[in-house]
């Protein structure tokens, strides 16, 4: 993605922070296939300095129901949902601030532009854009040590925690 695009993306109108286009599909009464949303996402939120991140869609279940018309993308959700899945796009700036943590969840991080860093223990991986990664429990914090901001989006599907060891790996942080 080129420096124009990416500030696209992680600056909307009047400075706003991350813009996201998101299009959910639905059904009718009859059963017809609707567009039954096509906006940018409003519950765009940080939970630390110099990172926003937005939930398009989740699920309470899994697997999941698609009778309904509730909006997954306004569902009241902490990182994970224990019970089914959590679509979420997040922008880490430079400097982000550290958050060492762990989900009891199974993440499918797509890096969408530009790059970044994922600490785990004793070790540091740089993924570029394009890159993707499985995270599977392990404890992990993410840096941007970089000039631009990076874009990644992630699908977190609940998972059991890890067990090692007779030791329950449970989500912090």
């Amino acid at each position: 993605m080129s420096q124009a695009a990416t500030q696209a993306a992680t600056q909307g109108e009047r400075g706003m922070p991350l813009k996201i286009r998101r299009v959910v599909t639905g059904h009718d009464d009859s059963g017809r296939a609707v567009i039954a949303t096509d906006e940018i996402c409003k519950n765009v939120m940080s939970r630390r300095p110099n990172h926003e991140s937005c939930v398009v869609w989740s699920t309470g279940s899994f697997p999941a129901d698609n009778s309904g018309a509730d909006d997954g993308g306004a569902r009241p959700v902490a990182t994970v949902d224990p019970n089914g899945t959590v679509f979420r796009i997040g922008c880490y700036h430079p400097g982000v601030a550290p958050r060492n943590h762990r989900t009891e969840s199974i993440d499918y991080a797509i890096v969408m532009a530009g790059e970044i860093e994922m600490e785990i223990d004793g070790a540091t991986v740089r993924l570029r854009a394009g890159d993707v990664l499985v995270q599977r429990g392990t404890i992990h914090n993410w840096t941007n040590p970089g000039t631009e901001p990076c874009i990644i989006a992630f699908v977190l599907v609940a998972a059991k925690p890890v067990e090692r060891a007779g030791k329950i790996l449970g989500a912090t942080g």
